[in-house]
């Protein structure tokens, strides 16, 4: 029987999802900040709220169960341990001092779950708090924010991936985002609907961010290695899925250190079980590692196998144990595919084998992929795109029906 929460692919039909609805933190971008918080520009929020809830009920229409992140989180709240656990994370930074600190603490401790879940999402301000007053308050900005808003947890994508029936907390390496993955572990380890998963890897961890990490098939993933995911990252990752027999094959695949490919899947996503839509810039030059388990043991000690590297879609091939992975390229020349890239053309979100979501914006490439007998799901997505993302990172896939 497959549990309740399980994905062994990137393409079994999807039932169960995490989203997250774009809310206050978006409200708190300026151009002052958004490149600190990596935003490209300062999103219409009202319109991002109006693409989103389209996006949720794109996938309600294909059945699909949709959970949002900041109910879960909100749920989670009512138990003190983690109310505990998620003001002490909050409070950690050095900025704060004593003072400030232990006001704070007290302040959001007198918050009601759906309060504190704001707090934790949207941030504090300096000129919103109503104590603590001294060196640090009269010091900082009146618009410093005491408590960073999370504006990336639009992309659920980023901070888990479940393996089989294990959660994976991954490491996110810019400090915007530090703390959404902290949020997402506490939901899996105390949240009443998660209680009892079996987790892997960990916000503490080296760097490995779940928009570089690809299911390519039952035992076989794909891990970008750039600007986000570390190779001591991927190392580690590729130890604990050995050692926890959820895959048999790693592929570690190169990726450059850029903002328009910041994860590997927004060069590549897969929608079907041999076909992946792949940006035509890059896909004769991209190469993988293979990694294998050499020898068993405990995880710090296993032996690892490491070969290569091979071009990609090779290796992929080989490791899934097909003969050939199709590929359908983003746009219709390299200046066109440039555009979609750009636009998250290859960052689709697959429903089913050969059902993918898109945005609508990208004619070419959602031309190609009809062409290739793939159903497009099209979405708005003009102000969900400002983050660089689209329906695959703001999807978290908790639970997928196995391949037959």
């Amino acid at each position: 029987m497959t549990a309740p929460h399980y994905a062994d692919s990137e393409v079994g039909r999807l039932r169960t999802v995490m989203l997250h609805r774009p809310g206050d933190e978006l409200r708190r971008l300026t151009p002052r900040n958004n490149d600190r918080l990596l935003f490209d520009g300062v999103p219409w929020v009202d319109r991002a709220q109006e693409e989103h809830d389209a996006f949720a009920e794109a996938l309600r229409a294909k059945d699909v169960e949709v959970l949002y992140l900041t109910q879960l989180l909100t749920e989670t709240l009512d138990d003190e341990i983690a109310r505990n656990h998620a003001i002490t994370s909050a409070l950690s930074g050095l900025h704060l001092g004593d003072t400030l600190r232990t006001y704070l603490a007290g302040f959001l401790h007198d918050a009601s779950p759906e309060e504190l879940t704001a707090y934790l999402t949207a941030g504090i301000r300096n000129d919103e708090v109503r104590g603590g007053f001294g060196l640090v308050t009269s010091l900082l900005d009146r618009h410093d924010f005491l408590v960073d808003p999370l504006p990336n947890l639009l992309f659920t994508r980023d901070s888990s991936v479940w393996v089989r029936d294990r959660a994976t907390v991954t490491s996110l390496a810019m400090p915007a985002r530090a703390r959404e993955t902290q949020l997402t572990e506490l939901i899996y380890t105390e949240h009443p609907r998660f209680k009892g998963t079996r987790k892997i890897h960990g916000w503490h961890q080296e760097h490995v961010e779940g928009g570089d990490v690809l299911l390519l098939a039952p035992g076989v993933i794909a891990v970008g290695v750039g600007e986000r995911s570390t190779p001591a990252g991927v190392e580690r990752f590729a130890r604990q899925v050995f050692h926890a027999e959820l895959a048999h094959t790693v592929l570690a695949v190169p990726i450059a250190q850029e903002r328009a490919t910041m994860h590997l899947d927004t060069i590549c996503t897969l929608v079907d079980v041999d076909k992946v839509v792949m940006y035509p810039n890059v896909a004769d030059t991209l190469e993988a590692w293979t990694v294998t388990l050499d020898e068993a043991g405990d995880e710090a000690s296993l032996s690892l196998s490491v070969t290569g590297p091979r071009p990609f879609l090779e290796a992929a091939a080989d490791a899934m144990g097909i003969e050939r992975l199709i590929r359908i390229d983003t746009g219709l020349d390299p200046v066109e595919a440039e555009r979609e890239q750009w636009d998250d053309g290859n960052n689709t979100l697959a429903l089913a084998p050969r059902v993918a979501v898109a945005y609508e914006r990208n004619d070419q490439t959602n031309a190609r992929l009809e062409e290739a007998g793939i159903e497009v799901v099209r979405i708005a997505g003009s102000e969900l795109g400002s983050g660089r993302g689209g329906p695959r990172c703001m999807s978290c896939p908790i639970s997928r029906e196995p391949l037959a």
